[in-house]
């Protein structure tokens, strides 16, 4: 967002944007409050958000516009562990804390060349309402549903853990933590080691052309708002190379404003956004991959059906 700014500050130097990182609920809550006209969010409106989106900008309700990907890496502090394997399996128990030490036969079994401490895992998790969680537990209940027995939600379900706000927060605790383990945007991970996550028969690390596999090979989610652009991501490809940890994160808009004006630096604004310069705006500060030509094109017509009052 901050590049985004800055970038669209160069085309429209009279239009000042400003972004309150407070995490994907607290955005979703804001713009459904009336309280900002756009939102950005990890994880995209829901069948409730969607009819209360209605009281804010009418029967069209909001549109939710895929601006950015991004893999959900799984950073963990083990200093003497190098690479780490970790199969949807042993991930989701993980997290639900059944395997609790890092020497346990289960890690083992993927990591024979591995010295695993006999230490306690420290699972660190988000203490706010998040998109990153959302996804984080979409993949888990798609890939690992005999171990994970919880429906996908913006809150953390699981007690017993380290919580900290916002992905800065897990990041500094994993950071400080020797033994821990959390899950976070890729793009904030910076020098901690991370997980290679299963898929089929081969052990996958993030990257932005991975996750990007992973978004094209997905499908419309049918929220019954024409133009919508959810993605019903495939969270259980097994295609070879594809990272399948993934977010999409969107940036929701009205369909209809009360204020011309608005609406139209709204439309301005996410259609720099999504545009080839914008994209690559934002792979070069955050290393996200760019959304396809194809769904850039989807994009803009969602943008051009945004009107006003």
């Amino acid at each position: 967002m901050t590049a985004w700014i800055a970038g669209y500050q160069g085309v429209q130097s009279g239009v000042t944007v400003t972004y309150d990182a407070i995490g994907s609920g607290g955005g979703r809550e804001n713009f459904l409050a009336g309280a900002v006209p756009l939102a950005g969010s990890d994880a995209y409106l829901d069948e409730a958000e969607q009819t209360a989106a209605v009281e804010v900008c009418g029967d069209g309700g909001a549109f939710n516009i895929p601006v950015y990907i991004s893999p959900v890496a799984v950073p963990y502090n083990l200093p003497d562990v190098g690479t780490l394997n970790l199969t949807p399996s042993v991930l989701a128990q993980i997290f639900d804390q059944q395997i609790a030490n890092w020497n346990d036969p289960a890690i083992a079994a993927d990591n024979p060349d591995a010295e695993l401490p006999d230490m306690d895992i420290t699972v660190v998790n988000r203490s706010d309402e998040s998109g990153t969680t959302e996804n984080f537990m979409e993949y888990l209940s798609a890939t690992a549903a005999d171990d994970w027995s919880y429906e996908a939600d913006k809150a953390w379900p699981v007690a017993g853990g380290e919580a900290a706000a916002q992905t800065t927060g897990v990041i500094e605790v994993v950071g400080s933590t020797e033994g821990a383990i959390g899950y976070a945007d890729a793009s904030a991970v910076g020098s901690l080691s991370t997980a290679m996550i299963g898929v089929g028969d081969e052990f996958v690390g993030y990257s932005a052309e991975a996750a990007a596999k992973v978004v094209d090979a997905s499908e419309l989610v049918d929220t019954g708002v024409e133009g919508d652009l959810a993605l019903d991501l495939a969270r259980d490809t097994t295609e070879s190379g594809a990272y399948p940890i993934v977010l999409v994160s969107y940036h929701i808009v009205c369909s209809n404003y009360d204020d011309a004006a608005t609406a139209d630096i709204v439309k301005n604004f996410v259609g720099y956004v999504i545009s080839e310069e914008g994209q690559n705006t934002a792979a070069e500060a955050a290393g996200s991959a760019p959304i396809s030509e194809d769904l850039r094109t989807q994009a803009q017509e969602t943008i051009d059906l945004v009107g006003s009052n």
